[in-house]
């Protein structure tokens, strides 16, 4: 980046994230998320490092917070509230904890070779600033500017983990976090969402929006909660010598505190704690964005004190972020295994959710346009756990005019046939067509390629050491065409390819040959039948396991059960719909599927049925579909449940349904299930369905 081209982009992130500041700050009503502003801040702090002739004196990195809104009587705070600073991997951790090894050495003389820390959850809620005259609460404030708050007593006293009175009659100050329930968001945005009132975009948003409420009454029905973290001010006692013995005084007051803080003995004791939190944030009914790491002696954070911004002696240590930003280098097209052209988005590298991010989808050519995505533009990329990162949205204040318009391909890029849409549905003459492209090519390499990755996923035969890149290679080498060709791999096949040697090689050969017996549900997802997923290869496992007495069949003998199906046969088959239904009816019908089993019988491959389901479980006969994000269980989990107890699992909504169970923010089958007149239960009612 030459100097005109910083100078350029430091003033637009500057106007950006001053204007972001006051939406989240000011206004309550952030239009990205707190990873997203981060991302952005962190760019511009470094390119104001690197050009800092180029800095605005109204950079947003020289203030600390923003002015309160006048709705709300001002209160000045008896104690400045600071921001920690923010430390996103292991070794910014190391560099910090160093730095404050040798200030304390500086300033005392002592070396130090490990320091004690108090490790808390960092919730992800408002700052509340709570004021006691001799026990009873007189002030409760939001954090403001940090010198300059808002005076919000009257809804903070609707919070039930707030006493209105102390155990004890000391005039202090403390400090704490005022959060929301996932479920209660949940139940709050289900109610927005009926009335047409915007949603809240996480519980940070809505704990703030709750307590700015002008009428208290709307606050107390929010069920908001509050942990109590820091003192500020105390009379009438010695203020504790130790952040955990802070937190210990804390509690016996009366306050709500966070039960999983941990001492820590150096910063190795801290990595374990995040990572483990990490791990079990989704647990929690509230949610967290990282820890906060504080020295614990209090004698020792006088002596550290505080930068012009934050102090010290504490920082925040952001687990890893799910969304950021990012720019558009190029876009070129995938295609799928059953012909579909995905739009793909090539980044400049972002780290988000603990990995290095430089592709995301852009899902189909109706997005593109939705989004406005163009080639240079700023955008906000999501990736959350093992989903495949997304492009969400664009930042279109920071084009510079640069930016170029996506052609919209009219020719597969793998073979060169003409693409086109599918037509959906006909009525009245009016077709309805899909959001993407598809290759009408059967022998499109591309969808060849794509098939056999599906096929060897962890799903399907679950090959180890067969990645991607090597299925390319070896079908470039004419050695794959299809997954049959896969198990008469051998070690003499794969030596003189490039990346393998003789171990290598026989490592690979012995992963397949142990894959030779399959189970049934899992080789039907790697057959990759258009509108057979998961959850439909499993009903069919299920069906064909009750109709057959042995445990192992032959390929020829399942391909013996699917020429006697029909349509209605298929769809007789509860959770089978009319697509999935038409879809297998098609692909047996194909010439090369009776071939495709003929060689996979020649080749060995045996194929174990699942075990029986429960014909006395208390959910048999009954089909669910699960949509949203559930509380007390990852989706996998419930499928599992609903399974052992007799039940089956849907993927699409229909009449056949038996309940939609919907958790936090569910998708387009919650509104299938409303226009079918589908049962639809909530997650406590679907806990009581296992129990009862």
């Amino acid at each position: 980046m030459d100097k005109q081209q910083a100078r350029q982009r430091i003033k637009q992130l500057t106007e950006a994230v001053n204007h972001h500041r006051r939406l989240y700050y000011v206004l309550d009503a952030p239009t990205l998320s707190d990873e997203a502003y981060d991302s952005l801040f962190r760019e511009l702090e470094a390119l104001e490092q690197a050009f800092p002739q180029y800095r605005s004196e109204a950079s947003p990195t020289l203030r600390v917070g923003d002015e309160p809104r006048t709705s709300f009587r001002k209160v000045k705070h008896l104690t400045r509230q600071w921001s920690f600073d923010d430390v996103f991997d292991q070794e910014e951790l190391r560099a910090w904890d160093e730095r404050l090894r040798r200030l304390v050495a500086k300033e005392t003389g002592k070396n130090i070779p490990t320091l004690e820390y108090m490790a808390e959850l960092k919730i992800d809620g408002l700052k509340i600033i709570l004021s006691y005259d001799q026990g009873i609460l007189v002030q409760g404030a939001t954090r403001g500017n940090g010198e300059i708050g808002e005076a919000v007593t009257e809804n903070l006293r609707t919070i039930e983990s707030i006493p209105l009175t102390l155990e004890k009659p000391y005039t202090l100050t403390v400090v704490g976090e005022a959060w929301l329930s996932k479920s209660e968001l949940a139940r709050i945005n289900a109610e927005r969402k009926n009335s047409g009132e915007p949603l809240f975009a996480n519980p940070r948003n809505a704990a703030a929006g709750s307590i700015r409420q002008l009428d208290s009454r709307v606050t107390a029905k929010r069920n908001l909660s509050a942990f109590i973290y820091d003192l500020d001010h105390l009379e009438g006692a010695l203020q504790p010598a130790t952040q955990a013995a802070e937190l210990e005084f804390l509690g016996t007051l009366g306050f709500f505190v966070n039960p999983h803080s941990r001492l820590c003995h150096g910063i190795e004791a801290i990595q374990t704690y995040y990572e483990e939190w990490n791990k079990k944030r989704e647990s929690l009914p509230y949610a967290l964005d990282g820890i906060v790491i504080k020295v614990n002696d209090v004698s020792w954070q006088s002596v550290l004190g505080y930068t012009g911004k934050s102090p010290r002696f504490g920082v925040a240590y952001k687990f890893p972020a799910e969304e950021g930003t990012s720019r558009i280098e190029m876009i070129s097209i995938q295609v799928g295994r059953t012909g579909t052209l995905t739009p793909v988005a090539h980044l400049t590298p972002v780290r988000l959710a603990g990995s290095t991010v430089s592709r995301a989808t852009l899902h189909n050519i109706d997005e593109i346009k939705r989004l406005d995505v163009r080639i240079g533009d700023t955008v906000i990329v999501r990736k959350a756990g093992d989903i495949i990162p997304e492009v969400v949205s664009v930042l279109t204040t920071l084009r510079t005019g640069q930016e170029q318009p996506f052609q919209v391909p009219t020719v597969c890029p793998k073979c060169g046939t003409k693409v086109s849409r599918e037509v959906l549905s006909e009525k009245g003459g009016i077709k309805a067509y899909s959001a993407a492209l598809y290759c009408p090519n059967q022998n499109c390499f591309g969808k060849e390629r794509e098939a056999i990755i599906h096929a060897v996923s962890r799903k399907g035969l679950d090959i180890v050491g067969l990645g991607e890149k090597i299925v390319e290679q070896l079908m470039n080498e004419g050695l794959v065409a299809d997954i049959a060709d896969i198990y008469e791999l051998t070690v003499g096949d794969l030596e003189p390819l490039e990346r393998f040697a003789e171990k290598s090689a026989e490592k690979l050969v012995q992963a397949i040959q142990a894959r030779k017996q399959v189970l049934l549900e899992h080789l039907l997802f790697a057959f990759g039948i258009r509108h057979v997923g998961e959850e439909t290869a499993e009903l069919i496992a299920q069906e064909i396991a009750h109709s057959k007495k042995e445990k192992t069949v032959f390929p020829l003998t399942l391909f013996a059960f699917f020429e006697q199906q029909t349509v209605d046969t298929w769809q007789a088959i509860k959770g089978i719909g009319e697509k999935s239904a038409e879809s297998l009816v098609q692909w047996t019908a194909l010439p090369v599927t009776k071939k495709l089993f003929q060689r996979l019988q020649e080749v060995g491959l045996r194929i174990t049925l699942p075990e029986r389901s429960l014909t006395q479980g208390r959910l048999r006969g009954l089909t669910f579909v699960l949509t949203g994000e559930l509380e007390n269980f990852t989706r996998e989990e419930a499928k599992r449940r609903i399974k052992e107890l007799g039940g089956s699992v849907a993927s699409a909504v229909s009449q056949k349904t038996s309940f939609v169970v919907a958790g936090a923010e569910p998708g387009s089958k919650y509104t299938k299930a409303k226009e079918l007149g589908v049962t639809i239960i909530d997650e406590a009612a679907f806990i009581k369905k296992m129990n009862v």
